[in-house]
């Protein structure tokens, strides 16, 4: 069947209103030329008047009848001098077109001296880096004209500049880093030190463009954020990277800041998170607000291995299904966590192959945060116990299923400690504090687009999320609530968002159930999920062990000490 053309109207609309939009804005713009001595001596008029009422205002009363006879007998002298009315309308015309008209300073059409200056050490700057000698018609040539190589520039209330645009030679080698890197160290030195810089690179069309950022707020206080479910945000950005804001409350104002937020769950493509930072860059801080979000839809695992007690604050808290500081809670802690991983792909997989929806249990997610793991890793070295690490092979590579979360925080000190596992199945990244162009590459897969602050306050950084771009990034103010140095205001900010306790702090670990120990026997699903590598024969099985009752909620030094005492238990019982 032929295809029937479209309607006049349709098809040609949206340039006849294109069209008449044009002539309307011509006609206006043409009123406007006409009209402009009617505009300006009213506006002439306006002041004048306004002018007469602010003196007469000032005027004192005893003084008011006087002027109004001075004022009455000029008005009279006036009406009888011949030609004394159109005289005296023509002088009050010419008053009001000279007061009315536009006071505003013409702006400069160029640079003035000082920033032509600027701009032409700049261009002598770039000269050894643009230049050949091979070349027939160079742009970049010592004494010669910036005005050939900048075809865009502006500069800021300092005199310093804020946006540049620069056209280099087809021959400079834009796609290699280390050229790039030169590049920007010089401008970022030239163009003033102190701030943060953006450049962007146009390899088509051989340009560069410079501009200026403006710092990140550091005064986010931990929030409720307005998220969905499987949202968590990681922290603030510049707005032209995201198309997102989120409005924010500080005191009784309010305001939009862009964010950086991370998609976890089933259809996740960065399941698993991983940071990197060194001491007092703020890694603790983003895990406990990472804590805090999760918390609200999903229960929390912590595992900390500096121990220095930063999580203490959600000991026994509802959701909080642990928080160890030991080496052998930790274990204890990671292989449930593995044996949970497993148990909720059986319990997926049996579901989806009875056409069944997925249980109750294996929705509700799963978030395992590990602090310093390396040091976990070395101290069960010393002591000829697995690592750690090894016991997150399985929620790591079967976490997105089975809707377990899994965030690591290491410093770049312990970077060699981190286990393949954790490299290869972490595809968000963020790098906190000051750190090197080799190891913002080694953390993030790239190297940022902008310019490192000279003075980097705690929790600031760049986070990259799988293949995308990389963002800086400002981690909301989250501190621990118990430590003396936080002020009040973070400190009740941080309270308010933490969950009622449901087991005291001091909760007598006897009371949980000892569990018998007996052989787990696994199932082989579709993407190939077996048991752990490291996983006991006699380890607990994750179908007779309940989401509630392991990890305990008891008090980190209690609930180790009952752990080890069920492990040796479970040794003794093993006939290895």
């Amino acid at each position: 069947m032929a295809r029937r053309p479209l309607p006049r109207i349709l098809s040609y609309g949206s340039a006849q209103i294109a069209r008449s939009r044009e002539l309307a804005r011509t006609a206006v713009d043409s009123a406007t030329d006409v009209l402009h001595p009617l505009i300006t001596v009213s506006r002439g008029l306006n002041r004048l008047a306004a002018a007469g009422r602010h003196k007469w205002a000032d005027t004192p009363k005893d003084k008011r009848g006087p002027l109004l006879f001075l004022v009455a007998s000029a008005v009279l002298v006036v009406a009888l001098t011949p030609y004394g009315p159109l005289l005296a309308a023509i002088t009050l015309m010419a008053a009001a077109a000279w007061h009315g008209r536009d006071r505003a300073p013409a702006a400069p059409e160029g640079p003035d001296e000082s920033q032509t200056q600027r701009l032409q050490s700049l261009y002598e700057a770039l000269v050894p880096y643009f230049s050949s000698p091979e070349d027939p018609a160079p742009v970049f040539i010592h004494g010669g004209n910036w005005e050939n190589a900048f075809t865009d520039h502006d500069f800021d209330d300092a005199g310093r500049v804020g946006h540049l645009v620069i056209r280099y030679p087809a021959y400079f080698p834009d796609a290699e880093p280390e050229a790039r890197a030169r590049i920007e160290y010089l401008l970022a030195a030239k163009a003033g030190r102190g701030r943060e810089y953006r450049f962007g690179w146009d390899e088509e069309a051989n340009q560069l463009t410079v501009s200026v950022l403006a710092p990140l707020p550091t005064d986010v206080a931990a929030q409720r954020f307005v998220t969905a479910p499987g949202e968590t945000v990681l922290g603030f950005t510049d707005p032209s990277e995201v198309q997102r804001t989120l409005p924010l409350g500080y005191g009784d104002a309010q305001r939009d800041v862009p964010p950086v937020v991370w998609r976890t769950g089933i259809r996740s493509t960065e399941p698993h998170l991983l940071a990197m930072g060194q001491p007092g860059s703020g890694t603790s801080t983003l895990l406990r607000s990472v804590a805090l979000q999760a918390l609200r839809y999903g229960d929390v695992l912590i595992v900390e291995g500096g121990s220095t007690g930063e999580y203490a604050c959600l000991t026994g808290r509802d959701g909080v299904l642990g928080v160890e500081g030991g080496l052998t809670g930790a274990l204890a802690s990671l292989e449930w966590a593995a044996h949970e991983t497993e148990r909720r792909l059986i319990a997926a997989n049996r579901a989806r192959q009875a056409g069944h929806p997925p249980p109750e249990d294996t929705k509700r997610p799963l978030w395992i945060l590990l602090d310093r793991p390396g040091s976990l890793t070395h101290l069960a070295a010393a002591e000829g116990r697995p690592d750690p690490q090894s016991l997150l092979q399985v929620p790591l590579r079967h976490g997105r299923a089975a809707n377990v979360t899994v965030v690591v925080a290491e410093g770049f000190d312990y970077a060699d400690a981190l286990g393949d596992s954790v490299r290869q199945h972490t595809r968000a990244r963020v790098a906190l504090g000051p750190a090197a162009p080799e190891q913002l590459a080694a953390v993030l897969g790239a190297l940022p687009h902008t310019t490192a602050p000279v003075h980097v306050p705690p929790g600031r950084g760049y986070a990259r999320l799988g293949d995308g771009p990389v963002h800086r990034l400002q981690v909301p103010a989250t501190p621990d609530p118990y430590d003396d140095a936080t002020s009040d205001a973070d400190r009740q900010a941080v309270l308010a968002l933490l969950p009622p306790r449901t087991t005291p702090a001091d909760g007598d670990p006897a009371r949980t159930e000892r569990v018998p120990a007996e052989t787990v026997r696994l199932e082989t699903l579709q993407a190939g999920s077996g048991p752990a590598d490291n996983a006991p024969a006699d380890a607990v099985s994750p179908d007779t062990v309940p989401l509630d009752t392991a990890p305990v909620k008891t008090t980190p030094a209690k609930t180790s000490q009952a752990r080890a005492v069920a492990a040796d238990a479970m040794a003794a019982e093993s006939p290895t």
